[in-house]
Order: C-alpha cells, then sequence, then structure tokens
C-alpha cells in the first residue's frame, strides 16, 4: 500500500502544516503522488468503462517510522464491486465482505424490493381502473338514454292523454330509475370485489414497505456500529457518535480521505499532505472534471474528518475560521443612507450556519443596525450595497426586484469561448445534500440568466464581462462551468473548476438610483487579474 515516488523528492520541502480537506491547494507532493495514480488507473484497462462513470480518488503523502517520504492511494466507494484491490488502502470497514452481515441482511431488503414490485405490477390494479372506466361509460349511457326517454315522455304530456296514460308515463319513469339504480348497484358490488382484492395487495405493500424501512434502518445502525474512526491522538469514535442524534448519511466513512487517514493511523504513518481528484465523466447534476482536485463532501465527509484530524497541526481553513476584517474591507462610496463596499475574497456577505466572518457583522459592528440588500457568493469580490436604515433597504431590494440594478462582473475562464458574446440560460436548484453546490436541473431549477461579451483569449484563457439577469446563487460560476454553458471553468473555481490562489471573479460595477435624493449611482472598481 505504502508508494515510493518515482522521482527523487529530497529538493522538495515537507508542508509546515497538514492539508486542511474543506480549502486547499494541492502541495507539489501531492500533485507528484496523483500523477502516478493516474498513471496507475489509465494502465488498468479492465476499469476503463466503470470509470468513465465518474470516481472520486485521493492521495496521502506519509511518513513511514523509518522517515521515509511514500503515499498511499484510495478510492471512494467501490470499484467492481469490491472494496478492496491491491494498489489501494483497504476501507475503514469492508461491509460487502463474503463472512460479512451486510450482504446477507441486504439480499433479505432485495427480496422485500422484488416482492413489492410484483405486487406493484399484480393485474387487479389494471383491472380495477379498467372496471371502473367500464361502470362509468355503461352508467352514463344508461343516463343518457333515460334522459332521451324523459324527453319523449315531456313531449307526450303536452298532448291531450287519459288518466291511465298519464299514469303509465309515471311508472315508466319510476321504473327506469328504479332499474338505473338496480344496475349502479350491481356494478357497484363487482368493482368492490375487485377493489377488496386490490386493497388487499395494497396492505400487503404497506406491511412490505414498513418492514424494509425497519430492516433498512437497522442495517444502517448496524454498519455504523463497525465504523470506528480513529484520529492522530490515538482516540476512537463510531460514526453514530460522531454524527450524534443524527443518523448517519448512507456512505459516511466510505470515501478517500477518511480511507486514508484511517490507514496511516492503523500503520503508524505520519500524515504529510492530502488531495482527491475526480476521475471520469462528469454526472449530469454536477460539475466534475477529469483530472481536476475536489475539497472533502460536507454532508458524510466533513464530521468524520473534524475528528480525524484532531491531533495534526492542520492549515486554516478560511471558509470557517474567524478574521479581523478591519482593513479588509474597503469602502468604495458612504453617506448617512448607505455604503458600497469592496468585499474580500472567501469573506461572507452575511452569517451563515456556523460562525464565520461576514460584511454584515463588520458593518453591524461599526455602524449598529444595518442591512446588506444583497449578496455576493463568499468566494467573489466586488461591490457590495449596504443600507443603514429599513427604508433605504427596502427601496434599493425594490430595485433589485424589479431588475433596475445593473451588474458588471469580470472573470477569467479556464478554456476558450468561442462566440464574443451571447445569452446562457441555465435554470438551477441547490444541491441539497452538498450546500453550497448548485446543480442545473430543468425540471425543479429556477430561471437564471447571464449575458456575457468577451474582452480577450490569450494562452488556452478568456477574459469575459458578465451581466447577470437574475442573481441566483452559485449563477456566473455555474454558466461559465457547466457543458451546456460556456464550459470554461472561472479560474481558480474550487467547487466547479480547478483550485488555484482565489477564484477570478470580480464584481466590478454597480448602477442604481439613490434610494434618497434620486441620483443616478454609477460605481466601478479595478480587478487584479493577471492575464
Amino acid at each position: 500500500m505504502f508508494h515510493k515516488f518515482n522521482k527523487p523528492i529530497d529538493s522538495i520541502p515537507l508542508p509546515t502544516k497538514f492539508t486542511c480537506p474543506f480549502c486547499y491547494e494541492p502541495h507539489l507532493l501531492s500533485l507528484m503522488a496523483t500523477n502516478q495514480v493516474q498513471q496507475y488507473i489509465q494502465s488498468r484497462e479492465d476499469w476503463t468503462e466503470e470509470l468513465q462513470q465518474g470516481k472520486m480518488f485521493g492521495v496521502l503523502v506519509v511518513k513511514d517510522p523509518n522517515g521515509e517520504i511514500g503515499f498511499v492511494s484510495a478510492f471512494s466507494g467501490q470499484i467492481q464491486g469490491k472494496n478492496i484491490h491491491e494498489y489501494f488502502v483497504p476501507p475503514v470497514y469492508d461491509l460487502i465482505a463474503e463472512d460479512g452481515f451486510f450482504k446477507p441482511e441486504e439480499a433479505k431488503i432485495s427480496a422485500i424490493n422484488t416482492r413489492i414490485e410484483e405486487l406493484e405490477q399484480n393485474a387487479i390494479f389494471s383491472e380495477c381502473e379498467l372496471l371502473q372506466n367500464e361502470i362509468n361509460t355503461t352508467l352514463d349511457a344508461e343516463r343518457q338514454r333515460l334522459r332521451a326517454a324523459k324527453a319523449e315522455r315531456d313531449e307526450k304530456r303536452k298532448t291531450t292523454l287519459s288518466e291511465q296514460e298519464l299514469q303509465d308515463l309515471i311508472r315508466e319513469s319510476q321504473f327506469q330509475k328504479a332499474e338505473l339504480k338496480r344496475l349502479q348497484r350491481t356494478l357497484q358490488e363487482k368493482l368492490q370485489q375487485i377493489q377488496n382484492q386490490r386493497d388487499t395487495i395494497n396492505s400487503e405493500i404497506e406491511s412490505l414497505s414498513q418492514q424494509r424501512k425497519t430492516m433498512s434502518h437497522e442495517l444502517q445502525r448496524k454498519i455504523f456500529e463497525h465504523f470506528i474512526f480513529l484520529n492522530a491522538k490515538g482516540e476512537s469514535k463510531g460514526a453514530s457518535e460522531i454524527f450524534g442524534e443524527t443518523m448517519p448519511p448512507a456512505g459516511a466513512g466510505e470515501c478517500a480521505a477518511p480511507r486514508l487517514l484511517q490507514y496511516a493511523y492503523r500503520n503508524h504513518l505520519q500524515p504529510i499532505a492530502m488531495a482527491e481528484f475526480w476521475w471520469g465523466r462528469s454526472p449530469k447534476d454536477h460539475i466534475r472534471r477529469q483530472g481536476s482536485f475536489y475539497t472533502a463532501c460536507k454532508q458524510k465527509c466533513e464530521p468524520i474528518l473534524n475528528f480525524m484530524l484532531q491531533g495534526l497541526d492542520v492549515e486554516e481553513n478560511r471558509f470557517s475560521e474567524s478574521y479581523d476584517l478591519d482593513g479588509m474591507i474597503q469602502i468604495v462610496y458612504e453617506d448617512e443612507s448607505l455604503l458600497v463596499v469592496d468585499k474580500p475574497t472567501n469573506v461572507l456577505s452575511v452569517p451563515g450556519n456556523i460562525p464565520q466572518p461576514s460584511v454584515y457583522g463588520w458593518a453591524k459592528k461599526k455602524y449598529g443596525d444595518v442591512y446588506v440588500v444583497h449578496r455576493l457568493d463568499m468566494a467573489t469580490s466586488g461591490l457590495l450595497i449596504i443600507a443603514k436604515n429599513v427604508d433605504v433597504c427596502r427601496n434599493l431590494q425594490r430595485q433589485f426586484e424589479n431588475r433596475q440594478v445593473h451588474k458588471k462582473y469580470i472573470a477569467l475562464l479556464d478554456g476558450i469561448v468561442q462566440h464574443d458574446k451571447g445569452e446562457i440560460s441555465l435554470p438551477l436548484r441547490p444541491d441539497f445534500d452538498e450546500r453550497p453546490i448548485q446543480v442545473v436541473d430543468y425540471e425543479y431549477g429556477k430561471t437564471a440568466i447571464t449575458q456575457y461579451e468577451v474582452l480577450q483569449r490569450k494562452n488556452g484563457r478568456t477574459l469575459v464581462a458578465f451581466y447577470p439577469q437574475t442573481g441566483r446563487t452559485h449563477q456566473l460560476r455555474v454558466h461559465s462551468a457547466h457543458p451546456d454553458g460556456l464550459n470554461c471553468p472561472i479560474v481558480g473555481d474550487t467547487l466547479y473548476g480547478k483550485p488555484e490562489k482565489r477564484l477570478q471573479l470580480y464584481a466590478v460595477e454597480i448602477r442604481f438610483t439613490h434610494p434618497v435624493n434620486g441620483e443616478e449611482m454609477t460605481l466601478t472598481i479595478k480587478n487584479d487579474i493577471e492575464f
């Protein structure tokens, strides 16, 4: 499992701190290890078709007890239906081992699934529907016939009739109504018999579904009892304890990063640097590029890794650590009613779910009650409007809602954009399992429209101006990176492209009407894109 580097590394300084898995630039040793792993992946022709579907891999640079520097590697999930392959570290727990409990329990659940599918395909459901339609058709025809007979009787009543003839018409009407009721009753009894059979099957389906839910829950609980994670302090903790009252999500602990750290701790290897990369095609809803590095997932990995990293000297997480923003935020314009600031990269516009520095927090500390009128993504820098009272805030928000505020962004894209200008329309929604990632969803996504103009092309990159017509989260980032958009991610986009020093996206201009004096305001700043 321990691999030596195939090139000399003596001249490469080791990192002073271990990689923060949620915000990092790969160390040179991680890049070298990744290159060797990718060479191995490409040599496995028997894996080619499966890996083209897409899979995350990871490398961990380590020092062995003799002081030798090397690396270990891992993959997320399974390859060819197995957790264990010679080149990679084993899983934290091999739940699909032949002598384990998982396969027999999974087989029982699969048998229930098969039985439910069989029941759902029972002909009684279609028979019930067909009979209901037949009854409706029969009764409609009979009612139509009775209406015609009634119309005929009504015409006869307009003529001179004997008392006997009138009584005959009444009896005919009563008889036809009674016949309709008898027909309805007969048909309903026939339908009820089939519905009873259907209800019996539905009850069995409901019972099996509940049984499946209980068994699945119990199996998940049992699985996570066997996932015991280690940290650098020598402590251990189970998945259920790590996630607390929340049931760990399916697949927790099966990603590359926890596997790598677990193997290192078990085998007395000192973790030095880590990186995870994608191999294969991008999923339909997410944006993944072969060979690009990605941060660890939040839903499944963050709680686990936060425990496993304890005892290591880890790089600062720029996305979660507290910053002193004084001196970082530049005021572009200010008067008694509002101010416009140049928000730095990697600073929130408003507070999130966990304590992090934000422009709102900085402004509130400085000015008291304030209102951030709109937002910029955490990684995006540029112009942000802050209202000093609620009336100003409401006025500016109305301008945004009515699309009376115009914004211009400058971005450097990784790739060559073919057309000089155009419009991108890709509907977006959040990935509810991996916030804040956004996905393109033509069925449930919200309208997102971006106009763009190419400013310059050079060295395989494109400088563009963006004019967003809507304000969806990560709109410009997804519209740039998605294959149905420009297919050129913004340079430095850790979520949808490749990490670099920073996201090369700047909100450089904003135009709006001053909410108090009615003056047309146009504010601009420069960007520091090196192109």
